[in-house]
């Protein structure tokens, strides 16, 4: 039972559900725990207490189907493939509790935000402890959550995504036979997720932040049985830990210098650190690189694409709603540091909007519809990282609540489209690739709701209004326009540039990516629901739309990639309430913004109608380029497609970051702990030398020994006697 130590706190809230915010996480770690127990129980047999008993033929029945069981879950995962093996025994009971956990927390979560609603605005945080975790000298931290309009924001969010996710997981993993345990997984993500959110200090986010890191890994890898997948999971983990590094060496600069890890504590001592100093731009920088790691940014993003190993709703959660927008979350939950270092805030932007452009430039050339969104989720964070890093921190979230909306729908819509791809070609009997563009091509016919849906989250990223995409990413680039004409980045100097040169430029190319964002998905549509059909005659008989517990989740989404864009009206498009978001994140971040913006704000009204008019034509050029380009009756299958050449072949081999990675990297890594530390310290020394030297050791002087020790009586009388004499002869003769 919960601790509830802030029980006579005076907060606005303490009366209401917020007092309850302690359930957020337990009710998926419930979850994570039922259906845990449900992938374990086909494993387990009780041994009979008599082996010569009647029942004992039975109980072996009982192991060789859980045995049956286990090898069908390791044999039959390695993809996409959801007619490979039976049922699981408990898959009815994982499809209830799954997605109930969520639909709870969900609800929980609406209840809080409606007490915080009609509580007016509120400037206090509400703060509960549960428990007091770390007391060790001057370290004093206690496991609590702290809810304000920030963490809200992303609660509801995760929750409410994770929620469709889970619902339309019943229909696209029902026939896996991993089934409890990927609910188990899926779970365990989101109660993570809610720590890293809800936390009310460093150390709290980051139980939750290394937790998100580890179900990444199992979920990744989910189907573990394939080399593959197993091993982007574990590429996953790894880059993920050089981000951590840096997280881990912010929290201890900030502690030795300020005493305190809680959020309320250290917005109150930030200014000790001095404005500008190297102090502040050093901890905002270590931040900055575990964000780097989490949220896949140059130089650490390769684990992404990776990521893709895992089931298409995985993909969804973990790109739409969850871990990858944790270091979105965290700089702006730090936006009281950053907003001291205009150093360290135009180097996100600048890292932010190199990856935006650089992930955009590969998404063009990719084959695989997940690889292409994979891309495209990269992309569109180095957007939000642009956003916050010119301390338009409400823009940022505003474009990281949206992007969930019409990713998660771009995901599980491509989900749809890869499980009627499987299940024509298990139909037939085919292997050919069911994620490769190449191989659809005309599914409207066959998927009309899905490709009108994949169309709205299509028109949302590439930023054509009325639609949400449009709203956040234009207030970003306006943002970032706005900071270069003034303000403390506009009077700062990065790498010895003016900081109103850099950001005109930072604003240029996020024009240029917006641009490239329309080519590559319009792309994606043209080639996957437009055209003719190269799937195949045989195959086409058995193209279907998804069940509706598939497709039911795709139209909710649909409709808030449609409409979610009214959350933040820009004061220029006063279509209705003008900047609903961002007076509800004022409280929090707010001041931060006004430190970053300075006196001016935005930009005017004349050129924020300049802005809007150039982002508009910018992406709706983009489309219109693709399609006069792009010609889908001329494409062919992937079997029978040509290699590429040129620049293309560089694009679609993803500028070869892998392969450069792997040969300056890995390589040596794993040739020196082969050849040095295996084969010349392992084997050599310890091995060779210690091991077996003392062995030989130890065998010569027992060989000593063993001449000694003859057996032969006169032997052993003539050496007494010579030995009595030499004794006699050195106390004589001297």
């Amino acid at each position: 039972m919960l601790q509830d130590l802030a029980a006579v706190d005076t907060h606005a809230l303490a009366a209401t559900a917020a007092r309850y915010v302690g359930l957020l996480p337990l009710i998926p770690l419930a979850g994570f725990l039922v259906n845990g127990a449900l992938s374990l129980i086909p494993a387990y047999t009780m041994g009979p207490g008599d082996p010569s008993a009647a029942g004992h033929d039975h109980d072996g029945a009982a192991a060789a189907r859980a045995h049956a069981v286990d090898h069908a879950e390791q044999s039959g995962a390695t993809g996409d493939d959801h007619h490979a093996v039976a049922r699981h025994p408990y898959a009815a009971v994982a499809s209830v509790v799954g997605p109930l956990v969520l639909v709870l927390s969900f609800a929980l979560a609406v209840a809080i935000w409606l007490a915080m609603a009609s509580a007016g605005e509120m400037r206090t945080p509400y703060v509960q402890r549960f428990f007091d975790w770390m007391v060790t000298g001057d370290l004093k931290i206690a496991w609590a959550f702290q809810v304000d309009q920030l963490s809200m924001i992303m609660v509801l969010v995760i929750t409410g995504v994770g929620m469709l996710i889970h619902i339309f997981s019943i229909g696209y993993m029902g026939d896996d036979p991993g089934y409890p345990r990927f609910f188990a997984y899926l779970n365990l993500f989101v109660a993570f997720m809610l720590v890293l959110v809800l936390g009310a200090s460093y150390p709290v986010v980051f139980v939750g932040w290394e937790g998100v890191g580890l179900c990444s890994y199992l979920l990744i890898g989910f189907w573990f049985s394939d080399k593959a997948n197993a091993y982007a999971g574990k590429k996953a983990f790894i880059v993920n830990r050089i981000g951590d590094v840096g997280f881990l060496l912010g929290m201890f600069l900030l502690f030795a210098n300020v005493g305190t890890l809680d959020f309320t504590g250290v917005a109150a001592s930030a200014s000790s650190l001095g404005y500008d100093s190297a102090l502040v731009t050093t901890i905002c920088l270590f931040f900055f690189l575990g964000c780097v790691g989490k949220s896949a940014q140059l130089p650490l993003y390769v684990w992404l694409p990776d990521a893709m190993a895992g089931p298409t709703p995985v993909s969804a959660l973990i790109h739409a709603a969850t871990m990858v927008t944790a270091g979105v979350y965290l700089i702006a939950r730090s936006g009281f540091l950053f907003a001291m270092s205009p150093t360290a805030c135009i180097t996100v932007a600048v890292v932010g909007t190199l990856t935006a452009l650089f992930a955009a430039t590969i998404g063009l050339k990719q084959w695989d519809i997940k690889k292409v969104l994979a891309y495209s989720t990269i992309s569109q964070l180095g957007y939000m990282f642009m956003g916050v890093g010119a301390g338009a921190y409400a823009a940022g979230m505003f474009h990281l609540v949206t992007h969930a909306f019409f990713k998660a729908l771009l995901f599980l819509g491509s989900g749809s489209v890869i499980f009627a791809m499987h299940r024509a070609y298990h139909h037939t009997g085919s292997h050919e690739d069911a994620q490769d563009m190449r191989n659809m091509g005309g599914l409207r016919k066959y998927m009309p709701i899905t490709f009108v849906l994949m169309w709205i989250a299509t028109l949302s990223i590439a930023g054509v209004p009325p639609f949400s995409g449009f709203f956040s990413k234009d207030g970003i680039l306006g943002a970032v326009f706005a900071r270069a004409q003034h303000g403390a980045l506009a009077d700062a100097t990065w790498l010895g540039m003016p900081g109103s040169a850099v950001l005109y430029v930072l604003y240029v190319l996020g024009l240029v990516t917006a641009f490239l964002t329309a080519i590559y998905m319009t792309r994606l549509m043209l080639y996957t629901f437009h055209g003719p059909n190269r799937t195949g005659e045989a195959e086409q008989a058995h193209l279907a739309e998804a069940p509706w517990s598939m497709t039911g989740p795709l139209v909710v989404l649909g409709v808030l990639s449609a409409a979610g864009g009214w959350l933040d009206l820009p004061a220029a498009l006063p279509l209705g309430p003008v900047g609903v978001l961002e007076k509800w994140l004022d409280p929090v971040v707010g001041a931060a913004t006004a430190a970053v913006a300075g006196s001016a704000g935005e930009a005017v009204t004349s050129t924020e109608y300049f802005l809007i008019g150039a982002a508009v034509v910018i992406a709706i050029l983009g489309i219109v380029v693709a399609v006069a380009r792009l010609k889908p009756a001329l494409l062919v299958p992937k079997r029978d497609a040509l290699p590429s050449h040129g620049f293309e072949h560089v694009l679609e081999e993803k500028y070869y970051v892998d392969e450069i990675y792997d040969d300056a990297i890995v390589r040596p890594l794993v040739s020196g702990s082969r050849n040095v530390l295996w084969t010349g310290i392992d084997r050599g020394i310890i091995d060779s030398l210690l091991v077996n030297g003392s062995a030989v050791l130890a065998r010569g002087f027992g060989w000593i020994g063993s001449q000694l020790q003859s057996g032969e009586t006169g032997a052993y009388a003539w050496a007494i006697a010579i030995g009595a004499l030499a004794v006699l002869g050195a106390f004589t003769f001297r």
